[in-house]
């Protein structure tokens, strides 16, 4: 499938699988590699990652850990804000993402300097949020999350977790056509509202999500579904990541969202020589 994002302007084909850097603009985020405390550190963070290969660049300035309480809007707009303008003027060709459910947050990052909108909740948690994104004009990444942040992790519980998360979808994209929003990316959202056991029931079935002809989002980088089985900690999980990340690439994959932008773009090259040997024996 041929599948490309209209950034305000600048089309990114991501028709071969990309890599989307994350850069936490939070003191709290689950994984402390990602976290940066100054504009200073998240600039000299994003040039490696763009150094590295990645495509895009997703910033965030809430953590949405399990268990995690909001913030305010206007503490997440002074996280994120500025962030993303000291990027875009060192790189003014830089694709940026923020990650946040809230409209006001989205509209800011994208006067700063954005052009992607990523929202954990697909719209459920902002009402203003999907008509924001329909008046910007920029791709939207919608995310499944049973539940919200706080208390996603309690006791998820579905009858068939994929056949559920294709229905939520398919309802989610009539929404998003209806009004206009047609750039759109699907997230599964593992770990969020998921059991490990789920987590890998999605992994297992992640190419069933093709069916909605959409370009798809995995974001599994160093989390617990990683971790847990291995009875060892997000820093520990690199290698994990890693071998779950070829995996979700067999299965459709279209953007990996990592921590580590240099182990993915190798994984995704190691792919493409996969790929390219299989069409030759064929």
């Amino acid at each position: 499938m041929q599948y490309s994002l209209n950034c305000k302007g600048t089309l990114v084909n991501i028709s071969q699988p990309v890599v989307m850097g994350i850069i936490n603009a939070t003191p709290d985020s689950f994984y402390a590699g990602s976290q940066v405390s100054t504009v200073q550190a998240a600039v000299a963070q994003a040039t490696l990652m763009l150094q590295q290969g990645a495509t895009m660049v997703d910033v965030g300035g809430q953590t949405s850990k399990p268990g995690s309480q909001p913030i305010s809007t206007q503490q997440e707009i002074d996280r994120v804000v500025p962030v993303i303008a000291a990027i875009k003027a060192q790189f003014p060709e830089a694709i940026l993402s923020i990650d946040t459910y809230r409209a006001t947050v989205a509209a800011e990052a994208i006067a700063a300097g954005a052009s992607i909108v990523n929202d954990i909740s697909g719209g459920l948690l902002d009402a203003d949020m999907l008509t924001t994104v329909a008046a910007l004009k920029v791709p939207y990444i919608a995310m499944h999350m049973q539940g919200n942040p706080s208390t996603m992790q309690q006791n998820p519980t579905y009858q068939n977790i994929v056949t559920e998360l294709l229905e939520f979808f398919a309802d989610r994209l009539a929404v998003y056509e209806r009004l206009g929003i047609t750039d759109v990316v699907l997230d599964v959202g593992f770990g969020f509202g998921k059991t490990v056991e789920h987590n890998y029931q999605l992994a297992n079935q992640f190419s069933c999500f093709a069916a909605l002809h959409k370009p798809l989002l995995a974001g599994v980088s160093r989390k617990s579904m990683l971790y847990k089985p291995l009875q060892t900690t997000p820093e520990n999980s690199l290698h994990a990541t890693t071998a779950m990340h070829l995996f979700l690439l067999q299965q459709g994959a279209h953007i990996l969202r990592v921590h580590d932008v240099e182990p993915a773009v190798h994984t995704i090259k190691i792919w493409e020589q996969l790929q390219k040997n299989r069409a030759v024996q064929h």
